[in-house]
């Protein structure tokens, strides 16, 4: 494995950081492009034969208040689309992102121009059982997308620079991406209590990844503020509210209907906490992240209104 450094690796998001500088466009006559947004389903109840539809306009709603996936993608761009999809669970199990949020996203950057999109997730459980049960194998394909299973030997060591993790091993096909989406589903976990957006980045990581529960807050601090996230799309079609983070009990599974979206990470984790029925400011990774300067707990005031979509 070779060495990557820091500088190397940020010349390669500098097209992007002037991308994210740029004025947004407009929506429409009576909508201003949002920094965070919140989309709810407030159409008929949701179940296994509305939920798919559902989620996959709540996609489409929350990234359009951002300004539409033009704001992030770029024509010609090489896209990685990073969701959960570790645990060999159905969808209806709420371990893994939902397949209509990943589908959804992979057709938005292919219409905003993108060059390709590619899926995958460090799995827990056999790459290609788990990319199959979750159903997102099949959502990706249909959307046009590449499902890759990503091979640890390939890994790369990468300057991080942070306060704990030095350097770390990545996958290449994240160092080589253009944009990484970072796309987790909100859901209980053992150690940090709740795992969404930021945690979601251990996915991307390979290595003894075992090691990082001695400092479990700093090291994901320390990803986060490497990767620096453009943007985020929470799934909360369903969340896991107990025995995360692989589940498996449908008693453990509530449905608020909501897809959120931005690039400010710890806004977005907070959200997550307080769907699971946590308080953000008690948790320690969401503190951390605050205190490093990597977003705010505050996601209503970057919010507004919910949207709601039926």
């Amino acid at each position: 494995m070779t060495l990557c450094s820091r500088r190397d690796f940020i010349k390669g998001l500098a097209a992007g950081s002037a991308l994210a500088l740029t004025p947004l466009p407009l929506l429409g006559a009576e909508e201003t492009p949002r920094t965070l947004a919140i989309a709810r389903w407030q159409g008929e109840a949701l179940g296994e034969a509305t939920l798919d539809a559902a989620a996959g306009r709540l996609t489409e709603r929350a990234i359009a208040a951002l300004g539409g996936m033009g704001r992030f993608v770029t024509k010609g761009d090489r896209v990685w689309v990073k969701p959960n999809i570790g645990w060999n669970r159905s969808p209806a199990q709420a371990a893994n992102t939902h397949p209509a949020v990943v589908g959804a996203l992979v057709r938005l950057c292919l219409e905003a121009g993108a060059k390709s999109v590619r899926v995958g997730d460090h799995t827990c459980h056999e790459p290609r059982q788990t990319y199959a049960t979750s159903g997102i194998a099949a959502a990706v394909a249909a959307a046009g997308g590449e499902m890759v299973t990503l091979d640890p030997a390939r890994c790369r060591r990468v300057a991080l620079g942070g306060k704990r993790l030095k350097e770390w091993e990545l996958f290449p096909e994240i160092l080589e991406a253009d944009l990484v989406i970072n796309a987790p589903i909100a859901k209980h976990h053992g150690l940090s209590r709740t795992t969404a957006c930021m945690k979601n980045y251990m996915g991307v990581v390979g290595g003894n990844r075992s090691v990082w529960h001695q400092d479990f807050a700093t090291c994901l601090v320390d990803i986060t503020a490497f990767l620096k996230p453009r943007l985020c799309v929470l799934d909360a079609t369903r969340v896991l509210l107990r025995h995360g983070p692989q589940g498996g009990n449908l008693e453990d599974v509530a449905t608020p209907g909501l897809v959120a979206a931005g690039a400010d990470i710890v806004a977005l984790d907070a959200l997550a906490a307080e769907l699971i029925g946590l308080a953000p400011a008690e948790l320690p990774v969401l503190k951390a992240g605050v205190a490093a300067g990597l977003g705010s707990l505050d996601y209503r005031a970057q919010a507004g209104a919910e949207l709601a979509v039926s």
